[in-house]
């Protein structure tokens, strides 16, 4: 999904976003839901059920616009909200979009073929990292939990891991990140449901498993030799060149609100967070946050100097 001012609506061409659309057959046995038809004779349809289903926590707002589509297949919804335009693809998919910071799609990257996939909706990627020789490196934890490897053009190089809790596998790879703390970079793999990081060469080889017992790491930034990891329930964990625990921020007790994206923003306490989702440690030493929530919650926190 993306968004775009009203007034260009109906010019868009070319610009494609990620939707879950789906197919519909009124002879399919595939779906529980019952079939809520409309119309008379050959002109009799059937509801598709969930079409258009926004993120959770986006609402349409007001509906007042119109409907068009573009000559590959897309359907574009305009509203009368900041939601903007929505874009949804012709198939269930998702998509890597690599954008300028105006808006405009540089390069399109969808499920690729060559790597097995048999259908788009295989595609569920978390993350993408590139690296100083142009290659996109996308991660599939929604997915297969692969992680893919692309050249700057965006054309099918390679594969690497696949499901699982052993060494050199990864349970939703959702966090990928540069790591040049060492003699040569690595990819530091937040391996989410296994509760650890890993690092992998960018020939996609298994080096080792160098963090556990983390509380399901989502993302990573660094500073220096440290690095700053959030963890869904209720933390962020700085650690230090070995990998190790230095710090623990936004250390939350309340084990009810970890990983709870309906919990109000209002009944967490300021310096706790409840599902760190986000995070970035810049220059300053300064952090910043975002809660999994399904109402927003971003915190910035300021580094004390002590005196």
């Amino acid at each position: 999904m993306t968004k775009m001012h009203r007034r260009t609506f109906l010019a868009a061409t070319g610009m494609t976003a990620l939707a879950h659309g789906q197919a519909f057959s009124a002879t399919s046995k595939s779906s529980s839901v019952p079939l809520q038809l409309t119309g008379n004779g050959e002109w009799t349809y059937a509801v598709v059920s969930g079409w258009g289903a926004l993120p959770a926590g986006t609402t349409f707002g007001g509906t007042h616009g119109a409907i068009a589509q573009d000559k590959a297949g897309n359907i574009y919804v305009s509203t009368q909200s900041d939601t903007g335009v929505l874009v949804y693809n012709s198939e269930e998919n998702w998509l890597f979009l690599k954008m300028k910071t105006d808006g405009s799609v540089v390069l399109k990257i969808t499920a690729p073929r060559e790597a097995g996939f048999k259908s788009p909706n295989g595609w569920r990627i978390t993350a993408a990292l590139p690296t100083p020789d142009g290659s996109i490196f996308i991660a599939n934890g929604y997915g297969d939990s692969r992680i893919f490897r692309f050249d700057k053009n965006g054309n099918y190089k390679a594969s690497y891991s696949e499901k699982g809790s052993g060494e050199g596998q990864l349970n939703c790879s959702h966090g990928l990140s540069l790591d040049i703390r060492y003699d040569q970079p690595l990819l530091l793999v937040c391996d989410r449901e296994n509760r650890r990081l890993s690092h992998f060469d960018l020939d996609g080889r298994y080096v080792r498993t160098v963090t556990q017992h983390l509380r399901r790491p989502c993302q990573i930034s660094f500073h220096g030799d440290y690095a700053v990891v959030s963890e869904l329930e209720g933390r962020a964990t700085i650690l230090d060149r070995d990998n190790v625990p230095v710090a623990f921020v936004g250390d939350n007790p309340q084990k009810a609100q970890w990983a709870n994206y309906d919990v109000d923003p209002h009944a967490i306490q300021a310096a706790m967070f409840s599902a760190a989702h986000g995070c970035y440690i810049d220059s300053g030493a300064n952090i910043f946050v975002s809660d999994w929530n399904q109402t927003g919650r971003v915190t910035r926190l300021s580094r004390v100097r002590w005196s």
